[in-house]
C-alpha cells in the first residue's frame, strides 16, 4: 500500500512538473514575442507606422481576435498627421476622441489593467460593429506623466481568455512601452510639422505642401477623385509694406492666412507659397464648388477689417487662380503632374492680376492631358461656356 502511494505520489508530481514546464515553456514563447513586438513599436518611425504594429501585426502575432485603440485627441492632432501621412488610408479599431468621457469610466478603479467579462453597454462603443461576437475584454490605460491619453482594447470571443483572476504581466508592461510610443511618435512628428509649417502665418509651407500635393494626386489616380488647386496672390502687397510698414505687412500675411484657413474644410490644405503668395489644396471637389470657395475666400479677404498699428484702414483683396486635376488628365509622372496642376493654378492667377485684381479666374486649361500619339501637352476644355459665364459674374471689374 505504501508503494503505490509513493508511485501515485510521484506520479502526481511529475504531472504538476510537466504543467510547470509547459507553462514555463508557454511564458517563454509569449516573452519572445513580446519582445519581438517591443522592437517593432519602439522602431516605428511614424505614428501610422506605429498603428500598422499595434492594430495589425500584434493582432496576428498574438492571435487576437478583436483590438482596438482609443487615443484621446483633443485638438485633432493625430488625425492631421495621420490624414497627411496616408491620405485616405484608415485603421480598423483607431477611435480619435476629442475627450476622455469614453475611456475614463473603465478607469474608476484605478488605471490599471483590467480583465473582464464583456458589457455591451461599457465596452461596445470601444470595438463597434465587432461588438456582438466578443464575451471577455482586456482594457490597458495608457498613461503618460500621471494622464490617460488613450486605452487599449483587446476582445476574445473565448469568456476565459480575459478572466479576471488571470494574471497582467504582460499586459501592464504593454501598456507602459505602448503609451511611450504614442508619446514619442506624436514628438517626432511635431518635430517634423516644425519644418514643414511656416513661422510667420503658422500654416503649412511649401515643403509641405509639395508632398501633400504628390499624396492628393495619388489620390485622383487611384481612386477617381477630382482636385482643386487654388494659387491666392495678395494684391499690391508692396504698397501695403511701402505705405503702413514691414510690421503691418507681417499683420496681414497673418490675417490674409487666417481668414483663408477660415474659408476651407476639413481635409482641405493651405500654405504659404513664398511672400505673398498662398497655395491651397481642395481634395473631392468639383469645379463649380472649387469656384465657389475661391469667392467665398476672395469676399471674405475684402471684407476683413485689417488695420495698421495706429488704427488706419488697410484695404487688403487677393487675386485667386484655379485649376483643376481629374483621373482623366493624369499623365505618368506624378511630380511633373502636379507641378503642371500649380503652374495652371498660377497661370490662372495672373490672368486674374491682368483683369484688375481682386476676383477669381479658372485656368483655360482645365486640366491639361497628355496627348499619347504625338507626346506633346495639347490643352483640352474641360469647362464649358457655363463655367466661363459663372467666373465672370462672380469677378468685379476692378481692385481699385
Amino acid at each position: 500500500m505504501q508503494n503505490n502511494g509513493l508511485q501515485f505520489e510521484n506520479y502526481s508530481l511529475r504531472q504538476q512538473l510537466e504543467a510547470l514546464l509547459h507553462e514555463a515553456r508557454q511564458n517563454e514563447d509569449k516573452m519572445r514575442r513580446f519582445d519581438q513586438l517591443e522592437r517593432c513599436l519602439l522602431s516605428a518611425r511614424s505614428l501610422d507606422e506605429l498603428m500598422r504594429v499595434l492594430l495589425a501585426d500584434y493582432r496576428t502575432a498574438f492571435d487576437i481576435e478583436f483590438v482596438s485603440l482609443a487615443l484621446i485627441d483633443r485638438e485633432y492632432e493625430a488625425a492631421r498627421i495621420l490624414e497627411t501621412n496616408t491620405g485616405s488610408e484608415s485603421f480598423d479599431g483607431l477611435l480619435l476622441l476629442q475627450t476622455a468621457e469614453l475611456i475614463e469610466p473603465l478607469y474608476v478603479n484605478g488605471c490599471s489593467t483590467h480583465l473582464c467579462a464583456f458589457d455591451p453597454q461599457r465596452h461596445g462603443p470601444l470595438f463597434k460593429s465587432s461588438a456582438g461576437a466578443i464575451a471577455s475584454v482586456a482594457l490597458l490605460p495608457l498613461m503618460r506623466q500621471g494622464e490617460l491619453i488613450g486605452s487599449l482594447q483587446l476582445g476574445s470571443a473565448a469568456a476565459e481568455r480575459y478572466d479576471s483572476a488571470a494574471g497582467t504581466n504582460f499586459l501592464d508592461r504593454l501598456a507602459a512601452v505602448v503609451a511611450v510610443c504614442l508619446e514619442n511618435a506624436l514628438t517626432q512628428e511635431r518635430l517634423k510639422r516644425a519644418g514643414l509649417t511656416d513661422s510667420l502665418t503658422g500654416v503649412e509651407n511649401r515643403r509641405y505642401f509639395e508632398h501633400r500635393c504628390l499624396v492628393e494626386i495619388g489620390q485622383v489616380r487611384r481612386h477617381r477623385q477630382p482636385l482643386a488647386c487654388m494659387f491666392l496672390d495678395i494684391d499690391k502687397f508692396k504698397r501695403i509694406n511701402d505705405t503702413y510698414g514691414h510690421q503691418c505687412g507681417d499683420d496681414v500675411l497673418r490675417g490674409v492666412a487666417s481668414v483663408i484657413q477660415a474659408q476651407l474644410r476639413t481635409g482641405d490644405t493651405i500654405a504659404r507659397y513664398g511672400g505673398e503668395e498662398f497655395v491651397a489644396l481642395l481634395p473631392q471637389t468639383s469645379p463649380l464648388h472649387a469656384l465657389e470657395i475661391a469667392e467665398r475666400i476672395r469676399c471674405a479677404v475684402a471684407a476683413h477689417p485689417f488695420q495698421s498699428k495706429s488704427g488706419q484702414a488697410v484695404p487688403v483683396t487677393i487675386s485667386i487662380g484655379l485649376a483643376m486635376a481629374s483621373q482623366e488628365s493624369m499623365a505618368d509622372d506624378a511630380p511633373a503632374q502636379a507641378a503642371e496642376l500649380v503652374a495652371a493654378a498660377d497661370r490662372a492667377m495672373y490672368q486674374a492680376k491682368h483683369g484688375g485684381r481682386n476676383r477669381v479666374v479658372s485656368d483655360s486649361v482645365f486640366p491639361v492631358r497628355k496627348d499619347r500619339q504625338s507626346g506633346q501637352g495639347r490643352v483640352a476644355l474641360w469647362l464649358s461656356s457655363v463655367l466661363r459665364n459663372f467666373r465672370g459674374a462672380l469677378s468685379p471689374t476692378s481692385s481699385e
